[in-house]
């Protein structure tokens, strides 16, 4: 599969299922209210309590001078500080939840439109996908948990090993010194970016993996590492498509800005149009998404029909059907090839 015919796919796919851009808006706003729900109010009780004017928030000597002696506040307003932390773990664990039940339909929803393109978005599908791949993404998450802190003590061994060399290359000569830290800087950061995108990669092609075929956590994750090692075009196409978004993403900022800096009416024009910017954004990371699960179908169509085939059947003696007529002679009319007779004479 081309690259251009996986983008299209992924196109044409988010156009017949647009809904799925609505419900990320939507988990948007709420995760957005739930905030100053959960969050701010009790936070704003806490500020009253502690004595700190929140019309004078700018201020920092206001709250320098608030938590001045944050031991003797926590003694005095225990219960208080456990409530807000509370409600922000739980706010955390919502967000967390919702964001994964979401993201859990809308690949159970394109998987389903890769494999059937003439099906429409249905809530009760959204649904129903998302609860089938709820737990196990939870499981998933944390298995790249687990890998991207790998990666991040990997690159810390790397950059102390860096800054070893380059102090003992100062004590000998400072333009040796100065040259090995570009040089290994350099290396580091392509080593970084390498690392990063890789498991970008592993994890979205693990939810292809787990959207897909139905698998488990840690199965999705090595038919995903499988899968890259065994088709280096899928990781180019990530690295495609993840460039594009990245690019997306940063006009849709740079166009942000510059309405931010219009007089008097700008950041008013600003918070509008981070509406419109957050629907190009979920849209731009659906077709993402789309395209690099349809280039994933496409590439395993062939796996994908054995593993969905019916079982061979097995005979008394434990011969499978398939490997009856290589196996002994059979009589006329039974299966298999016609005698040699026949096939001599043509008929």
């Amino acid at each position: 599969m081309r690259y251009r015919e996986a983008i299209q796919s992924g196109f044409r796919i988010i156009n017949k299922n647009w809904q799925l851009v609505l419900i990320q808006v939507g988990a948007m706003f709420a995760s957005f209210m739930g905030f100053f729900i959960i969050v701010g109010i009790p936070l704003a009780i806490a500020f009253i309590i502690f004595g700190l004017d929140l019309t004078d928030l700018s201020r920092l000597e206001d709250v320098f001078r608030t938590f001045r002696e944050p031991s003797e506040i926590l003694s005095k307003y225990f219960g208080l500080a456990i409530l807000v932390l509370t409600s922000l773990l739980l706010y955390i664990t919502v967000v967390l939840a919702v964001g994964i039940f979401i993201f859990g339909g809308s690949i159970g929803v394109i998987s389903r439109s890769i494999r059937d393109s003439a099906g429409k978005f249905q809530a009760k599908v959204f649904l129903s996908e998302g609860k089938r791949l709820f737990f196990p993404l939870i499981g998933f998450t944390l298995l790249v948990g687990l890998i991207f802190i790998l990666v991040a003590f990997v690159l810390g061994l790397f950059g102390g090993l860096i800054s070893a060399v380059v102090s003992i290359a100062r004590e000998q000569e400072a333009t040796l010194a100065l040259f090995l830290g570009i040089f290994f800087s350099l290396i580091l950061f392509v080593i970084a970016l390498t690392l990063i995108l890789v498991t970008l990669s592993v994890t979205v092609y693990g939810s292809a993996v787990m959207a897909v075929r139905g698998a488990g956590p840690v199965k999705s994750l090595k038919e995903s590492v499988r899968y890259l090692f065994a088709h280096a075009q899928a990781f180019y196409l990530y690295c495609l498509v993840f460039a594009g978004y990245l690019f997306i993403s940063f006009i849709v900022m740079s166009i942000s800005y510059a309405i931010g800096l219009i007089p008097l009416i700008g950041p008013l024009l600003a918070l509008l149009y981070q509406f419109g910017a957050y629907i190009i954004q979920s849209y731009a990371g659906l077709v993402m998404i789309a395209a690099l699960f349809s280039c994933y179908y496409f590439l395993t169509a062939e796996a994908l029909a054995e593993e969905q085939s019916p079982p061979r059947t097995v005979t008394p003696s434990g011969d499978s059907g398939e490997k009856t007529g290589a196996s002994e002679p059979q009589a006329p009319g039974q299966g298999g090839f016609p005698p040699e007779r026949d096939r001599g004479s043509g008929i």
